[in-house]
């Protein structure tokens, strides 16, 4: 095999590889950069969707305490509740 053999072989198959190995890459990079920009966009539709993240997480407590507590009347607790919110 000579040079010129060797020139060739390597036009015919190692240029289009090489391209094919860049393309791929691109586009690898793409969707990488893609996937970034959704995931950034999920967290702040997540934060506007819920800004007071302790006022939600005190009303999850005070559901727990009613469940857990045998002793009061349900209904009659989350009437108090409501008119203590509401007042």
């Amino acid at each position: 095999m000579g040079f010129s053999e060797a020139l060739i072989a390597f036009i015919v198959i190692g240029l289009p590889t090489a391209c094919i190995f860049a393309l791929v890459s691109r586009i690898l990079r793409y969707r990488e950069k893609r996937m970034e920009l959704e995931a950034q966009i999920a967290a702040a539709q997540a934060a506007a969707t819920n800004p007071r993240p302790d006022l939600l997480e005190q009303r999850v407590r005070v559901l727990e305490r009613i469940v857990t507590d045998k002793g009061m009347n349900v209904a009659d607790e989350i009437e108090r509740l409501r008119d203590q919110r509401v007042g």
